[in-house]
């Protein structure tokens, strides 16, 4: 059974019981979305942030008003007051994190990517279903109510049968999230942080998974030692639908955005590919072309309230862990196919 949060009955929740958080990863994503949105939830609370630095937890917690910061995950998994756990630590240490929190009894969101190997994320998700949590994973993209719009739009065929995708996700990364994203070649680079996030985004749009990756990569105008900063990847999905990716590290100034080519129009989208609640999604067809409306919502608020729904047994995460290994599985694919100059066939085991 996917992890939706069935369990939670056997255990004992009730639909307004209150979620106790921890944040394991004292991260700028953290301090910059999550915080805000798991307050604004009804019946949740920070408990604790964990830090590998005393320094820097405190500084964390004093600046986000957060009662307690450890440097020990064993205290959080111990501490009855919490309920859930945020997981925005490096990427290699997003499986021991997830296996031991599960072991605890403690629901987890975790950061993409849900783990560094296709074998351990499967190991993820069953130690999350078999303690009877909630395991989420944080593909912020698919809360985009534009997003949301276009996977509604495609649905119903408002373009005829799809043909060809374009995706743009070229941007300049910050110097407060260099660090590992661009010097370590095992857990970082651009693919397993950033196209990871299209990928996720086209599964959740188109409603399939690839057969097949082409990929080329950047390296060395940001990111060191073979780290990639840049890629074009070219994929192919059920019904012969051929999608370029565009995505890139050392690129200012980019909106970033999608194309979806159909038979009987274009859908186009405009700024829908930061964190922000923002995007302009237009057609084109036989009548010219006109602008869709959007209602716009906050990306980390929806993502925390899907979750929330999920551990008081309404919903399922935004993202579920599935979702998590699918999109894990492609990304290897496409780092293989930039490795090997090979086109390569995609397995979602």
């Amino acid at each position: 059974m996917p992890e939706t949060g069935r369990a939670r009955d056997a255990r004992g929740y009730s639909m307004n019981e209150h979620i106790g958080w921890a944040l394991i990863g004292a991260s700028n994503v953290a301090r910059q979305w999550i915080v805000d949105a798991i307050r604004v939830q009804n019946d949740s609370s920070i408990v604790t942030v964990l830090s590998s630095s005393e320094e820097r937890g405190a500084k964390f917690a004093n600046e986000n008003a957060i009662p307690a910061h450890v440097t020990d995950i064993g205290a959080i998994l111990a501490d009855d007051r919490v309920n859930a756990v945020y997981i925005s630590t490096a990427n290699q240490f997003h499986h021991a994190q997830t296996m031991a929190a599960a072991a605890a009894g403690k629901h987890v969101l975790c950061e993409k990517p849900l783990a560094l190997r296709v074998t351990d994320a499967h190991d993820m998700i069953a130690a999350c279903r078999t303690a009877g949590v909630v395991l989420g994973i944080n593909h912020h993209l698919r809360c985009n109510a534009m997003h949301q719009e276009l996977r509604r739009l495609l649905a119903e065929g408002a373009i005829g049968r799809l043909n060809a995708v374009r995706v743009f996700h070229a941007n300049f990364l910050a110097q407060a999230l260099h660090g590992w994203r661009i010097n370590d070649a095992g857990g970082g680079g651009l693919i397993l942080d950033s196209t990871i996030h299209d990928i996720d985004t086209l599964r959740f749009l188109i409603g399939s998974n690839p057969t097949h990756v082409m990929a080329m990569t950047q390296s060395g105008r940001l990111a060191h030692d073979g780290v990639e900063d840049g890629i074009m990847v070219i994929m192919r999905f059920p019904g012969d639908v051929l999608v370029q990716i565009h995505g890139s590290y050392t690129v200012p100034f980019s909106e970033g955005g999608v194309e979806f080519y159909g038979s009987d129009g274009v859908l186009v989208g405009r700024d829908c590919m930061s964190q922000r609640p923002a995007g302009r999604l237009f057609i084109r067809n036989a009548d010219g072309e006109r602008e869709i409306p959007i209602h716009h919502h906050n990306l980390y608020h929806y993502a925390l309230a899907t979750f929330s729904g999920a551990v008081r047994g309404r919903r399922q995460p935004a993202a579920t862990g599935e979702d998590g290994l699918a999109a894990l599985a492609i990304a290897l694919a496409i780092r293989e196919s930039a490795l090997t100059g090979r086109q390569i066939e995609v397995d979602i085991p």
